[in-house]
């Protein structure tokens, strides 16, 4: 045949050809990125070698259907594709013997926007959503593998399927789930993955059924977060605790895989014996102790020490300190054990009796100030307090600043001793007599006296007399004029002279007299008459008198 007719022939054979359409190839050449088809064009074409399952099952001179793309690119190249002409072959299989539901085996092919590309005989998409129960981070890991998926969609019109592996294995987790919950049993022990934490416990997979570890049955002992015990990803061995069929849920515990150390705790620690642990927690009122683990006692504030005034916690420990302590109490239900510091040292008020007996003389330093009276140290730990009514016999002392300030030395009596409460009672006038045991013989009707006036008020004036004793002055008794307002003729710290003319010693109160200073014996006896007529000062106490004196003085 004549070069002619063998080019007309073959120019013939190529009009035949249609771009979009499914060809027969001759495979001339295998190489590693690419594999040659002659399809009977003017140049032979070249397909990609990623659009063949398996290179190795092609072999050279074998027969193949291609999808002519296009006959001649920019280059004069022709474009051809084995996996167009599988789809294509295939779309119409895949239709006929595939539908929405349906469960289908597939091989990533490619990463795409939002997704991959399955190759089911046809390119599926599967959205990224659908990948997994989680949508995965990074979609090149599974480039390559090859799956079961369900078929989501089909659309025939636009010959594209979409596809779902999740809901593939959300469907045969749910069975497993079923699976596991007929067969799994209070008490039993199962491993587990942790699959997620939370504030209040651990979420474990058991193999397709989530089970949740609750923080209190993580361990016997005291945990502030479930990431103490256990890590994501970890694989744990549990206990089931309980099932709920119903409701599909599984509780699980880690502490019950261990004896519950609270069961012999009486024996392992009894009360008064001496026990050693470290500080886990410090709160307001007292510090947690940890014997062991799973067993925590409490040292009150109130246990601490014998004599310290111990407000805080901190002020003595430290959490990770090592304390011995004695057991003073146990509360096997509720899982409480009473601990004490102090127990450990000799309390100072065993002795409080013998070392301050009633009657005995002390000294200390003013150690505080109350409105009812004043702390004094006795030694370091043990204070004495002085009332104010036992701060002087003759007078109405109101607050103790009056006669004492803080950190003075001063002298005290012991006047009473509570061991049970931790007192000790101290008197400051009870290092003098009493002056009013003798009155009569200090001061007599008639006598004339000098003094300072110390308070001022309306109804008259408070007169400082020997023997640290007060007397009385009446506004009738300031003048032989009538007064009105006191103030006007006796101010504090005027020196005056008195006449007594009255003396109550049940009431220990002194009343006198200004005016009748220089009065002879007559004129006193009827002064005294009628002061003694009027009531004037008989009326109200002397301590709310001068009470009342204060007050006005202070306005």
């Amino acid at each position: 045949m004549s070069s002619v007719m063998e080019e007309l022939l073959a120019e013939s054979k190529i009009e035949k050809l249609k771009e979009g359409s499914v060809i027969s190839g001759t495979v001339m050449e295998i190489r590693p990125t690419e594999v040659v088809i002659d399809f009977g064009g003017k140049a032979e074409g070249a397909i990609p070698a990623h659009e063949f399952l398996d290179l190795s099952e092609l072999e050279i001179g074998s027969d193949i259907e291609v999808f002519l793309e296009r006959l001649e690119d920019r280059d004069g190249n022709p474009q051809l594709s084995f996996d167009k002409a599988e789809q294509k072959k295939n779309w119409e299989k895949i239709v006929n013997t595939c539908e929405e539901g349906s469960v289908i085996t597939g091989r990533v092919r490619t990463k795409v926007k939002g997704g991959l590309v399955v190759n089911i005989g046809v390119d599926a998409f599967l959205p990224s959503s659908q990948v997994d129960i989680q949508a995965p981070k990074n979609l090149d890991q599974f480039v390559g593998q090859t799956f079961d998926f369900k078929v989501v969609k089909i659309n025939r019109e636009r010959k594209n399927i979409v596809v779902s592996r999740r809901e593939l294995i959300e469907e045969r987790r749910q069975d497993k789930k079923r699976e596991i919950l007929t067969g799994i049993k209070p008490g039993e022990t199962r491993r587990g993955m942790v699959k997620n934490i939370t504030d209040y416990g651990a979420f474990i997979d058991l193999d397709g059924l989530d089970g949740l570890l609750h923080i209190t049955d993580m361990s016997w002992g005291r945990i502030s977060h479930p990431s103490e015990m256990v890590k994501t990803g970890e694989e744990i061995t549990v206990c089931i605790i309980e099932v709920d069929q119903k409701r599909e849920r599984v509780s699980l515990g880690l502490k019950q895989l261990s004896s519950n150390p609270w069961d012999d705790i009486e024996g392992k620690f009894p009360i008064n014996a001496k026990v050693r642990g470290k500080v886990v927690n410090l709160v307001p009122y007292g510090a947690f102790v940890e014997l062991e683990e799973g067993v925590e006692g409490l040292v009150h504030v109130t246990e601490m020490s014998w004599t310290k005034r111990i407000t805080k916690p901190g002020e003595v420990l430290n959490v990770g300190d090592e304390v011995d302590a004695v057991v003073l109490g146990i509360q096997k239900e509720d899982q409480k054990i009473s601990l004490g510091l102090r127990q450990l040292d000799v309390n100072p008020w065993d002795m409080a009796t013998h070392n301050y007996p009633p009657g005995a003389r002390v000294r200390g330093k003013i150690r505080n100030l109350t409105s009812y009276g004043a702390f004094l140290e006795l030694e370091e730990g043990i204070d004495g307090m002085v009332h104010v009514s036992d701060m002087s016999w003759t007078r109405k002392i109101n607050h103790p600043s009056e006669m004492v300030k803080k950190g003075d030395e001063v002298d005290a009596i012991v006047v009473e001793v509570d061991i049970d409460n931790q007192r000790i009672s101290l008197g400051m006038k009870q290092l003098t007599d009493d002056p009013w045991q003798e009155i009569d013989r200090l001061f007599r009707m008639g006598d004339v006296v000098s003094g300072k006036v110390a308070r001022v008020a309306g109804y008259g004036a408070f007169i400082e007399l020997e023997h640290d004793i007060d007397g009385l002055v009446h506004i009738s008794q300031i003048s032989e004029e009538r007064i009105e307002k006191v103030k006007d003729h006796l101010n504090e710290g005027d020196e005056v002279k008195a006449r007594v003319i009255k003396i109550d010693r049940d009431e220990r109160r002194i009343g006198l007299s200004i005016k009748a200073a220089d009065y002879d014996e007559d004129a006193l006896a009827k002064e005294v008459a009628s002061y003694d007529e009027s009531g004037e000062d008989l009326t109200t106490s002397f301590g709310d008198l001068f009470d009342q004196a204060t007050a006005e003085s202070d306005d």
